[in-house]
């Protein structure tokens, strides 16, 4: 029985990947036409959306929370991660975009070292090490001029550590369903305020894509949460990394995207690095189910 399920939430996860990986071809479809902003603001505004019902069939008393500035920062952190994160879709090529998004696991002990004081092990030190080190050969030093993509990749996975630190802050008295609805509400209200400044118009094709978007995304943190319901999150590892293959045949096929033998090799080191950071980890640091940025 442990096995099917393990076979199952491994399925689960890959679909998962999938999703995501077509939620960031929408972006990098969308973002020739709209601001990064106004994508952002659409995705949570359409994801707060999904609420009504729960809210109607729950009432307001739901709501009640004892820890709203913890909701605050991390919708602030997290919408800001987001909006790099959709910027790196939109301009790096699809593999690269991936990669750099499943990087958050080397900050995340870093993090909660410095916080939370919790202890980092050996293990997840050295994978910690070998993953930055993968991240300077997809930066690629021997070039003149360092892409700004990546850096703005890298500090949007950075802060999307952050926001699941906060949760794992909060998940004493905070509920997932909560969690996730105080996330869509604070970061459609900030991110309303730099969609507005952008004065980008907005046709029929544009929010049907929109709408895509926010299914996609939707459906993918749906399979998430399956999926590490029915399996331990260190034994999935390693099946969260398919989103690169996947990206990058993605942006082979629709943008004829070819990766050099550089980013070949950070892709290859950083991958094992991940895995091994996940699978040293005690227990994970969050559920992917209530993390809406990544």
């Amino acid at each position: 029985m442990k096995s099917n399920n393990f076979l199952l939430g491994a399925a689960l996860i890959l679909v998962s990947e999938m999703f995501l990986v077509l939620s960031g071809m929408v972006i990098k479809q969308l973002s020739g036409e709209l601001p990064t902003e106004m994508i952002v603001f659409f995705r949570n505004f359409l994801g707060l959306m999904l609420f009504i019902p729960w809210l109607l069939r729950n009432g307001g008393n739901v709501l009640r929370t004892q820890k709203l500035r913890f909701h605050l920062m991390r919708a602030g952190v997290g919408v800001t991660a987001m909006t790099c994160l959709f910027y790196t879709w939109g301009h790096l090529p699809l593999a690269q975009a991936a990669l750099l998004k499943q990087t958050a696991p080397f900050f995340m002990p870093l993090i909660a070292f410095w916080w939370l004081k919790e202890r980092i092990s050996l293990q997840v030190k050295f994978a910690i090490l070998v993953g930055f080190i993968g991240v300077a050969c997809i930066i690629n030093p021997d070039k003149s001029a360092i892409n700004i993509g990546i850096l703005i990749a890298l500090v949007g996975a950075c802060l999307g550590a952050l926001a699941k630190v906060t949760i794992r802050r909060m998940r004493d008295t905070e509920s997932p369903q909560i969690i996730v609805f105080y996330f869509a509400f604070f970061a459609a209200l900030l991110s309303a305020i730099p969609a507005w400044l952008s004065g980008a118009g907005l046709n029929l094709v544009q929010f049907g894509w929109l709408i895509v978007l926010a299914a996609t995304s939707t459906v993918a943190q749906l399979f998430l949460s399956k999926a590490y319901g029915l399996a331990q999150a260190g034994q999935l590892a390693p099946y969260t990394y398919g989103s690169v293959a996947m990206a990058a045949l993605f942006g082979w096929l629709v943008w004829d995207e070819v990766l050099g033998m550089n980013t070949l090799l950070g892709i290859l080191l950083v991958s094992c690095a991940g895995i091994v950071a996940m699978m040293g980890k005690r227990e994970p640091v969050i559920k992917p189910a209530t993390d809406p940025v990544l």
